[in-house]
């Protein structure tokens, strides 16, 4: 495991300006799949070894770090390790052995996610994912969640820089508002006038989007001023008002997000930022839903 409450991980560090005492027991569990770390142009392989030492160090310090940590507020956090599928698959022109590498990568999260439900289950649940972890997740929750019992538990799913069609699932809905439980949310940012890269304009279905700001899937703009802090380059440092978001057909527009340094900042796809241009905002709806939830589970 990346991160699991048996052990001290980066999912359990929280930026400086944020933390506070407590001293309640974590009643809530997050299962978040990783995104692709690993992305050596050298090697051949189309999967990584599960105990490759460089992959996973890349990936605790930063995915584990500065993603997953951002759901860690009164959760336990499991990330699992998996064979990730090397990113040269996205653009394979072998499809076959690309396939192969996906499926291989998604039933190592399957493999851990049926752990997880023999060992620790019970508790309600968030599924957190971003990028390749999105691919899973979507499998996942139409596999174990979908229609299924387990929907019941689910607080929200947070299914974050890849596309979710609106029709991927047959029972479970976008969420429509901050406090909707039960549901999905799903965004991609790019700079505010671009209409996405190649792949998303190429696109013929509709996709989930969410306003990370506003917690909408309406075309309703937030501005920076909604945006409550991004964590960036440095994890304890908190940057206010660093960019607004504003959902666009398939994706999610922001303007050119503004610190230190963003002058240099050229490419017009966020995706590396998906999670952390609204770190403060996520953390924050968490917690909204989650407290939702015990209110309903109350009125049951």
């Amino acid at each position: 495991w990346a991160a699991h409450p048996s052990k001290w991980d980066p999912s359990d560090s929280t930026p400086a300006p944020l933390r506070k005492p407590s001293t309640e027991e974590a009643q809530v569990d997050v299962f978040f799949i990783h995104p692709t770390t690993f992305t050596n142009k050298t090697s051949l392989l189309p999967n990584a070894s599960i105990d490759d030492a460089a992959v996973n160090s890349k990936t605790d310090y930063s995915a584990i770090l500065y993603q997953a940590s951002a759901f860690n507020e009164a959760c336990r956090v499991f990330a699992p390790r998996y064979r990730q599928a090397h990113y040269g698959n996205y653009f394979s022109a072998d499809t076959a052995r690309a396939n192969k590498a996906f499926e291989l990568a998604y039933q190592d999260v399957k493999a851990a996610f049926e752990v997880y439900l023999q060992q620790h289950s019970g508790r309600p649940i968030i599924i957190a994912s971003h990028s390749q972890g999105t691919n899973h997740a979507m499998r996942l929750l139409k596999e174990f969640f979908d229609g299924k019992p387990l929907q019941n538990k689910l607080i929200a799913a947070y299914l974050v820089g890849m596309p979710l069609p609106q029709q991927y699932f047959t029972y479970l809905l976008a969420c429509n508002d901050a406090k909707a439980t039960g549901c999905v949310t799903s965004w991609r940012t790019f700079n505010k006038g671009f209409e996405g890269s190649e792949f998303v304009q190429k696109e013929s279905f509709k996709a989930v989007v969410t306003n990370p700001l506003n917690w909408t899937t309406t075309d309703t703009y937030a501005s920076a001023k909604e945006n409550k802090g991004a964590v960036l380059q440095k994890f304890n440092k908190i940057t206010k008002e660093v960019t607004d978001a504003q959902v666009h057909k398939n994706i999610l527009w922001s303007s050119k997000p503004h610190f230190f340094g963003s002058f240099l900042l050229k490419n017009k796809n966020y995706h590396i930022g998906d999670i952390n241009l609204f770190y403060v905002n996520i953390r924050e709806n968490v917690q909204q839903r989650i407290g939702q939830y015990w209110k309903q589970q109350m009125v049951l």
